[in-house]
């Protein structure tokens, strides 16, 4: 009888890093038209803050010309963006709203 030997070989998963997905600023732009209640509400509203929060990032755009309002993965950002957008051109204010990458 004749006996066949076997290499012994292991496969060993190789294991990956991901990277986490890039973040994106969810920003506000000053206009001289969009009334400073309106922007609480928007913060409110699609950012779930506090009054008092949505009343110092509204403070914050006013002065500063602009205000960052939350950061979130890019579906999210892209979501919220569009959701503002759509909100304020609803009601008939300019606001702006806009993502960047962090």
């Amino acid at each position: 009888m004749a006996t066949r030997k076997q290499s012994e070989s292991v496969l060993e998963a190789e294991r990956t890093k991901t990277k986490p997905p890039p973040l994106f600023k969810v920003l506000l732009l000053n206009d001289d038209y969009t009334p400073m209640d309106f922007v609480v509400v928007v913060l409110q509203t699609f950012f779930s803050m506090s009054r008092e929060q949505a009343m110092r990032i509204m403070l914050k755009v006013h002065r500063e010309g602009v205000g960052v309002c939350g950061v979130f993965p890019r579906d999210v950002a892209a979501t919220k963006v569009e959701l503002v957008t759509g909100y304020a051109r609803e009601h008939q204010h300019p606001l702006a709203c806009v993502m960047e990458e962090c």
